[in-house]
């Protein structure tokens, strides 16, 4: 099967790779040098014309900002096929107000919340909440736009850095959990679940950014617990809007049961890293089914051991990232058995791979237990070299306590 793939990140990046895997001919635009070895690149953000030109079977769409765009409406209205959902769907990602509107009028459980237009009237009530108090930019901020502010005085500086429009939600307890399922209007197929650690340093300390690294694992999550989010959050949200595509809620599992805290339209990154180094079926045929309404087919099979992605970011990461330092090491990384999934990176003038971007790398491994995999992953990371990287030390430690301590220690 011919597919187009659109992005430029990590997230395509093992898109492409296990599509490659699968036997399918893969084409990325724009791509990066990473997907470059997955199948052909086509250097356009014209999509419409590079699908019209390279006549795909299928087009799989990765970030999120064309999913806001509309761009699944103009390919059905050019009778192309497409994953994702419609411009309206996408709404659910391109602002916090929308979705947390309808996860009200849905009666899917989450934080309770206020929304505003301007930064006096955020500020005023602030008194309705108990710190820690959640800041939340209203439109698409790369995973970004959450502040969670420790007293008031950060909380109205975090009004002022985030407004004008804004969600300020009470703090949940718990853990949190990527929980992301493949919808074709009707039926849903719920992925692995998988953790992200959003904060930049270790122990969730420092500011929030796109994700620094995500573990997938079967133990996150009882079949009980995945039955509960299928039927009072994935279900209820497809019913009500006919969504195809992924639908990604980021839970907090509280003490009262999971409570959504987003949701996102698009698989997330660092976690696609993680569940595509993990899936054993035919990704590109499972989709394909999803976009012609026939989900109910087919199924997604997984292998049995936990996989880790640890992601490298630029000096300068969250803020402005510095760009064009070399990088060593991919090579000998995956001959300790990992894959090196790439994001911020292109091709200097002389062929050298060099940081374009603020997250570069993602190093993923897997492993008959956790422990084992985040040895694994580690282990191949230390080959990887770049000026002034950085990575977090205690990616999928979190895990470790739903394991056996013979097996976690």
């Amino acid at each position: 099967m011919k597919i187009l793939l659109i992005g430029t990140g990590g997230r395509e990046h093992a898109i492409a790779w296990r599509l490659n895997q699968n036997k399918h001919e893969v084409i990325s635009a724009p791509g990066n040098p990473g997907m470059a070895r997955e199948g052909e690149i086509l250097n356009t953000t014209d999509y419409l014309q590079a699908a019209q030109h390279t006549k795909p079977d299928l087009t799989i769409v990765g970030p999120e900002a064309p999913l806001v765009a509309g761009i699944v409406d103009q390919f059905q209205a050019s009778n192309l096929k497409i994953i994702g959902p419609s411009q309206q769907n996408a709404q659910l990602e391109a602002s916090k107000t929308y979705s947390k509107l309808f996860m009200q009028q849905a009666g899917i459980p989450t934080a309770r919340y206020e929304h505003h237009d301007n930064p006096q009237s955020a500020k005023q009530s602030l008194k309705n909440f108990h710190a820690p108090i959640v800041i939340k930019a209203d439109g698409l901020a790369a995973g970004k736009g959450v502040i969670i502010a420790q007293t008031q005085e950060e909380a109205e500086h975090a009004i002022d850095q985030l407004g004008p429009k804004l969600v300020i939600e009470e703090f949940l307890e718990g853990e949190e959990v990527s929980f992301i399922a493949l919808c074709d209007g009707r039926n849903v197929i719920a992925l692995e679940p998988t953790q992200d650690h959003k904060a930049i340093f270790d122990n969730d300390q420092g500011p929030n950014t796109g994700g620094m690294g995500a573990y997938c694992d079967s133990r996150i999550l009882t079949p009980q617990q995945s039955d509960q989010i299928l039927n009072t959050i994935i279900r209820p949200a497809v019913e009500r809007t006919g969504f195809t595509g992924f639908l990604y809620a980021g839970l907090m599992m509280t003490k009262d049961g999971p409570k959504t805290l987003e949701f996102n339209v698009r698989l997330g990154d660092p976690e696609t890293q993680a569940l595509m180094h993990r899936l054993d079926s035919d990704f590109g045929e499972v989709l394909l089914a999803a976009a012609e309404g026939r989900l109910h087919e087919t199924s997604l099979q997984w292998k049995p051991n936990p996989s880790v992605a640890l992601v490298f970011s630029a000096n300068g990461y969250p803020g402005t990232p510095r760009t064009g330092d070399r990088i060593k090491g991919i090579e000998e990384a995956e001959a300790k058995g990992a894959v090196v999934f790439q994001a911020g990176t292109k091709l200097d003038e002389q062929g050298n791979l060099i940081t374009s971007g603020g997250r570069v790398l993602a190093v993923t491994a897997a492993g008959p237990t956790l422990k084992d995999a985040i040895h694994h992953t580690y282990s191949a990371a230390k080959n990887i070299h770049f000026n002034g990287m950085h990575h977090r030390q205690d990616i999928g430690h979190k895990g470790l306590k739903r394991w056996p301590a013979s097996q976690s220690g």
